[in-house]
């Protein structure tokens, strides 16, 4: 299965406001692997960036100048992305932005929706931990995911954290401990969690059976014997 965990950053919150994307940051994932066949476009909005915009992701027109328009990168990334799962964490938001672009460039490009299937990590996460934050800064924490290199958002750093994120929420029991805690938020790994037994602990005591308990045993045998009109499976260890 081809998934793509994808991010956007934008120039504001509302496409419907002519808001655009200047950056796609998209992961590729095949049967849960990570492959490193990644795509990462910057795109010149070719208006302001709002500065709350800017705070979040550090992203300046003057760095955005000299890139390319999204009608000149839009085939590259929707041959890229078609016929797979989007992952996407709030799929909403980056969806309506990409929806949004397409549109400008004609009806023949159609939407995201009809190229390919999107599953929410957001909706996912509220779905398995109800009432608990779920932004990407919390899943992290919860599943011990190293975010501590991410200063600003960047759409493809956000997608190879995302990735790991969805992986391990994916991915069923991560803590074998036996002492009733919920792995997902005890803060250990796997390995950590399997309780091993000491190599210097005293060797077990073997227990023979006696004669008398052999005979029995054998006595049994050759009744269960008769009664079935055939040897019984361990009849042959009689001897």
């Amino acid at each position: 299965m081809r998934q793509i965990v994808l991010d956007t950053e934008t120039t504001g919150l509302e496409p419907a406001a002519g808001h655009r994307i200047i950056e796609i940051g998209c992961v590729e994932v095949m049967n849960r692997r990570i492959t490193g066949n990644n795509l990462h476009l910057y795109i010149n909005p070719e208006r302001e960036i709002d500065q709350g915009a800017m705070e979040v992701h550090g992203i300046t027109l003057e760095f955005l100048a000299d890139k390319p328009v999204f009608a000149q990168v839009a085939e590259e990334f929707v041959n890229f992305i078609d016929g797979a799962e989007l992952v996407i964490h709030n799929a909403p938001f980056d969806v309506g932005f990409i929806n949004h672009e397409l549109k400008l460039l004609g009806a023949r490009w159609g939407t995201v929706e009809q190229r390919c299937r999107v599953l929410d990590t957001l909706r996912l996460a509220r779905e398995m931990h109800p009432g608990q934050k779920n932004s990407l800064d919390a899943l992290c924490r919860r599943y011990d995911v190293d975010n501590g290199h991410r200063e600003l958002h960047g759409a493809l750093l956000d997608s190879e954290i995302l990735a790991d994120v969805y992986l391990a929420m994916t991915g069923g029991q991560t803590n074998l401990s036996l002492d009733g805690q919920d792995g997902s938020s005890g803060g250990q790994r796997q390995a950590e969690a399997i309780r091993r037994l000491s190599a210097d602990r005293p060797s077990l005591r073997v227990v023979s059976a006696d004669g008398g308990d052999l005979q029995r045993h054998l006595d049994k045998l050759r009744s269960m014997a008769e009664q079935n009109g055939e040897p019984t499976l361990w009849g042959t260890e009689e001897g």
